[in-house]
């Protein structure tokens, strides 16, 4: 059983080596280096890099003419030869997306991409949280009504698991074809096509791919396909929407390997050159995000966010829509609804997170450990739109797998699991369901995320059997929490160009972390900002310089402390059109008393 589950815990650090510090803290543990550099005029990046197993200059090459061709996609043929067919014959296509930022970015593509090449009847679909649930749906199929000769339903970034959807599309004479990424179950859907390459010999190489991935290719070999039918003088080019893809590769935090670097890099960097779309522009504006700094970061924690709030608390056809206007005016107002939007999803998701963490506190730890195996939290009052944000939270602050469960519109509980490097959450609920067949109704996912339903009445009965399954795959390599680092920064390092060829040098994300440090600096001071943030000065351990740091909703314990150890990641901080080195501290823990005031 824990071979099914787990996955190296060292996930993510490339073939180098780890040396582990001991701390009454978290451990740190700090990668080293042991193979070649890569050829760049960074020793920091280049030390950086290897870290990660990029050991050549061909690693961190981004360019698209190195990206796996489209033909690897099992069944990619069959899809376009239906989609090409029903662009030549301006047959109706009725794009289905998810009411996720990947969904959104998906579903914009596919619909400008098929505009563009020809396709004058492409309609679009959103299904909602609370009405609808996730997928293709019959519901969803019977809105669209019945299908003339040739017409088509296109899944995109969903339909691996919707049986009862594509059934109903089926009876009522669509065509199906689905694009997806999701792991698939024993049995398929009984589509025309699948493209999903996480299906058995569907294209393992690009078995990372975000669904906009799945749908940029999908999209690309079309192209190629119109263009041999004679059609290539209207065809757009394909780079004009990796701005797209970048968004929704990032948000639906995918692998940063190499693929999918390359993808958001190219799409970083046709944002910074202000060759995107007015609805990127906007809501970089409403995130308060310079487009011509832009990072991967900026996606996560600007962008992101305001898209998925219009799937969590209403309709994702706003995110869409936003994506979608080629007025900058209708833009910005779609902009601003989400930027709404993304304001009562942070106060729903505080007020249900303070519930969640008082809830946890509650929970026994397993026999021999300080804590418990899993957290699974619920209550009659939650809003299932954001339990997935309450789970990942309670996942990383007691690093152990999450659900959050809340009650929905058909009276099962919606839940939203989340998990930690080494579980694979998916499987684990793969195998509760084996145990007990009839205990989860439905569930599906990723190894880091999933989803799924249960009787209200038999939450307790789940808790119960996830549990066991994740104490039989919790090795102490896996549960016990430890900061993985760079190291620290030399006397030349701790700069401002430094916090800058970070930024620079990503993409960074799951699989390819962002460069974290560690490191003893003396407090000269230490306060409170906001509600719960500290504000720090430091002096550089190295020349005494002084230093500014901020820590996000960080433990006031340490507001005495004279000397701190620090994990952190050296940031740029713009304020009055100016650039500073600020760093942003993840952790810290101090060693004597009495702050030593500048």
């Amino acid at each position: 059983m824990p071979n099914a589950l787990t996955a190296s815990s060292g996930e993510g650090i490339g073939e180098a080596a780890q040396t582990l510090i001991s701390q009454s803290h978290s451990p740190i543990k700090r990668r080293s280096v042991d193979g070649p550099l890569p050829d760049v005029a960074s020793p920091l990046l280049a030390r950086v890099y290897a870290a990660r197993g990029a050991t050549s200059s061909e690693a961190l090459d981004y360019q698209l003419k190195h990206l796996p061709h489209f033909s690897v996609l099992a069944e990619i043929d069959a899809a376009v030869d239906l989609l090409s067919d029903a662009v030549v014959h301006d047959h109706r296509i009725a794009v289905v997306g998810d009411f996720d930022a990947d969904g959104a970015t998906s579903t914009a593509l596919a619909r400008h991409a098929l505009g563009a090449m020809g396709a004058s009847r492409v309609a679009y679909r959103l299904p909602h949280r609370v009405h609808d649930g996730y997928g293709l749906s019959a519901g969803i199929v019977d809105a669209l009504g019945d299908a003339g000769p040739g017409d088509m339903i296109v899944t995109v970034d969903n339909g691996i698991s919707s049986f009862a959807g594509v059934r109903a599309a089926k009876a009522r004479g669509w065509r199906v074809v689905v694009l997806d990424h999701h792991l698939p179950g024993p049995e398929r859907p009984a589509a025309d096509a699948i493209v999903n390459p996480n299906q058995p010999h569907g294209g393992g190489q690009l078995g990372e791919l975000a669904g906009v991935g799945v749908t940029f290719y999908v999209m690309l070999a079309l192209r190629s396909r119109l263009a041999k039918r004679g059609r290539g003088a209207c065809l757009p080019r394909m780079s004009d929407y990796l701005d797209l893809v970048a968004i929704g590769t990032v948000a639906d935090c995918v692998p940063m390997r190499r693929v999918n670097r390359a993808l958001v890099a190219q799409g970083i960097r046709r944002i910074r050159a202000g060759r995107n779309r007015p609805g990127v522009t906007a809501l970089l504006a409403a995130a308060g995000r310079p487009p011509k700094t832009l990072a991967a970061s900026d996606i996560g924690f600007g962008i992101a966010p305001r898209i998925n709030a219009a799937g969590r608390l209403d309709d994702m056809t706003v995110g869409v829509g936003c994506l979608l206007a080629t007025s900058p005016s209708v833009a910005r107002e779609r902009a601003n609804q989400l930027d709404t939007l993304n304001a009562q999803r942070r106060q729903t998701q505080n007020k249900m997170q303070a519930q969640a963490d008082e809830a946890a506190l509650d929970s026994p730890p397993a026999p021999g450990e300080d804590r418990p195996a899993t957290q699974v939290v619920y209550r009659r009052d939650w809003h299932e739109g954001v339990v997935g944000l309450v789970a990942g939270r309670l996942a990383r602050e007691w690093h152990r797998p999450a659900v959050a469960f809340a009650p929905s519109a058909s009276g099962m509980a919606k839940g939203s699991a989340r998990s930690i490097a080494g579980i694979n959450v998916r499987d684990a609920l793969a195998a509760v369901d084996a145990n007990q067949p009839d205990l989860i109704d439905r569930f599906g996912g990723h190894a880091g995320a999933a989803g799924l339903t249960v009787a209200i009445d038999r939450i307790e009965q789940f808790r119960e059997a996830f549990d066991d399954v994740i104490k039989a795959a919790l090795t102490p390599a896996i549960a016990t929490p430890a900061w993985i680092t760079d190291g620290e920064l030399g006397p030349n390092e701790l700069s401002l160009e430094s916090a800058i060829e970070l930024r620079d040098g990503g993409p960074w994300g799951p699989g390819f972390e962002a460069p974290v440090f560690d490191g003893v600096f003396e407090c000269l001071d230490a306060r409170i900002v906001g509600d719960r943030h500290i504000k720090l000065r430091l002096a550089n351990p190295h020349s005494m310089a002084r230093l500014d740091a901020i820590w996000f909703n960080g433990n006031p314990d340490i507001m005495n402390a004279s000397r701190l150890t620090l994990v952190y990641q050296p940031d740029v901080n713009h304020y009055n059109n100016r650039q500073q080195l600020q760093l942003v501290v993840l952790d810290a823990w101090g060693q004597g008393t009495g702050i030593r005031k500048e």
